[in-house]
This record gives structure tokens, C-alpha cells and sequence, in this order.
């Protein structure tokens, strides 16, 4: 979502970065960059050749317009058809709606979705920032199985998981369940959790990681546990989210390819359950 501004050759090096490193999902959405302005720029930068197009996946997200959300028949397809126009494919491996639209139809939805599975131009589907009865309603009429929701998670976002750990507690701020149960019924329902904001703070909007003045403790014991683990602060913070048993599938937003060699470094170390939760409990969440 931040790649509009980079030169080709950036880009090149990022996305040859994350190829390298195992990587072989690529995120977008309609509204990233303005209309279609990053999926443009990775279109013109890294055209996937033919022979390699089975080698990546690629995802957008659809249904965010200026000012209000739109998931009708008509704005499903016509996004669809500029997005596959701006990153020079014939279809999409998931497609993605955006947000919750209170106005959505879900028949609507589902024609949609009928006529970009069959035509071969989406080949799945699922959700972002979902609950589990806004998935219901979806499901009513749509046919094809929704495989993921993308929501806002990490070590000092997780309500997803201090909720759970808090839950019957009178009195904490934490046991509010604004989410819904939607981590366990991801798991009940074989969704996969797509991680957005997975080193983002709530404190400013920025990153924690480095971030003394608003987490002292909790960037403490990310660099005790990456030295213990030979590795960097940026890659615990990703363990943090792949030790999960959901086995979510973690969104990372970063144009620096020296991070986004830290996360797939990350994603394949282990954390001990005690080093799970020392990092949880860094953070300032509340372990009852």
C-alpha cells in the first residue's frame, strides 16, 4: 500500500526481496495509492511473466470508496476489471471485500462473485475486518467458500487474543469483546486470519518496535529474545504472531527489504508459550 511514491527499481528490489525470501503472496486493494495507484505501479515495475504467474499469488480488496463503502454488484466487477488492468494479470487468487457495508445486498455479493469465479478471473474469496455475523450474512447466498478475513493485529493491537484471555473479568477494559468471538469462529470455520498492522502501535499509529518512550518493556524483552534467538526485534514480533495455532498468514507493510527478510526470518521461529506470553504481558495487556 505505500509503493505509488517508489522508483521500478524499488519496487523490483522489494518484491525480488520477498521472492527470495520465500514470500509468494502479494496484498493489495483497490484504494491503496489512490484508484488502483499501487496495483498500477507493481503492474508497470514487476510484470509477472506468464510462464512464472503460478509461482505467486495475488490478492485486492474491493468495496472502500471516498466517503462510503460500496459492495454492489456493479462496483465488485468494475473494480475488479481495472485492478487485473493495473497489475497486468487475467485474475486474481483472492479476492478480498474491503469492509463490513451495513447497505450490503448479499445477493448481490454472491452474483458478483458467481460471475468472477466462473469467468476465471477471481479464483477465491473471503473478507476483511469482519465480524462472524457480517461472514453469516454473506454466506446466506454466496457459494464459494470464504477462506479469510484480514484484520488488524499484533502484540500491542491483540485484542483478537486478550479478549479470550480475559474474559468473565467485571471491571477490565480488556474483557469488552468488540471482536465477537471472530478468532475462534475463524478456527471453528477453516478461515484463514490475514494479519494487518502486525508491528503497529496504537500509539500514534506508528511502530513499537524501537518505540521506548510509549513501550519500554516490551522492546526490552524483544531485544532479550531476539539476541537469545540470534536475530533481530523485528523478526520476534512476527514469531510473536506465527506461534499462533490459528496459523495466521501475516500481512507486513514495509517497503525495506532488509524487514522484510526479518519477517520471513521470523515467521519460521518457534517461541517457547513463556516467551509468548512475557512478550503479551510486555506489551501492558493483562494476563488474569
Amino acid at each position: 500500500m505505500r509503493i505509488k511514491e517508489k522508483s521500478d527499481e524499488e519496487i523490483r528490489t522489494l518484491v525480488g526481496t520477498a521472492r527470495d525470501a520465500g514470500v509468494t503472496m502479494f496484498d493489495h486493494a483497490d484504494i491503496y495509492g489512490g484508484s488502483h495507484g499501487c496495483e498500477q505501479r507493481y503492474g508497470e515495475a514487476q510484470p509477472v511473466p506468464e510462464s512464472e504467474r503460478d509461482q505467486i499469488l495475488l490478492q485486492s480488496k474491493v468495496g472502500i470508496r471516498s466517503g462510503f463503502f460500496d459492495s454492489s454488484r456493479e462496483h465488485i466487477l468494475s473494480s475488479v476489471e481495472q485492478s487485473l488492468t493495473a497489475l497486468r494479470t487475467d485474475y486474481l487468487d483472492v479476492l478480498l471485500i474491503h469492509r463490513p457495508d451495513t447497505l450490503v445486498e448479499p445477493d448481490e455479493v454472491a452474483a458478483a462473485f458467481d460471475e468472477l469465479h466462473s469467468s476465471g478471473k477471481v479464483r477465491t474469496f473471503g473478507v476483511s475486518n469482519h465480524t462472524p455475523g457480517q461472514i453469516e450474512l454473506l454466506k446466506k447466498s454466496v457459494r464459494q467458500p470464504l477462506v479469510a478475513n484480514q484484520l488488524q493485529f499484533s502484540i500491542t493491537n491483540a485484542a483478537l487474543v486478550a479478549q479470550g484471555l480475559a474474559a468473565n473479568i467485571m471491571g477490565l477494559e480488556q474483557s469488552a469483546d468488540r471482536d465477537l468471538g471472530i478468532l475462534d469462529y475463524s478456527r471453528l470455520h477453516d478461515m484463514t486470519i490475514q494479519t494487518w498492522g502486525s508491528v503497529q502501535s496504537p500509539a500514534g499509529g506508528g511502530v513499537f518496535i524501537g518505540d521506548r518512550s510509549n513501550y519500554p518493556d516490551l522492546n526490552d524483552a524483544l531485544d532479550e529474545l531476539a539476541k537469545a534467538h540470534n536475530t533481530s526485534p523485528d523478526a520476534i514480533a512476527i514469531a510473536w504472531l506465527a506461534r499462533h495455532p490459528a496459523k495466521m498468514q501475516i500481512v507486513i507493510g514495509t517497503t525495506t527489504p532488509s524487514r522484510v527478510q526479518d519477517a520471513a526470518t521470523g515467521a519460521a521461529i518457534r517461541l517457547t508459550r513463556e516467551e509468548w506470553y512475557r512478550l503479551y504481558t510486555a506489551a501492558g495487556n493483562t494476563l488474569p
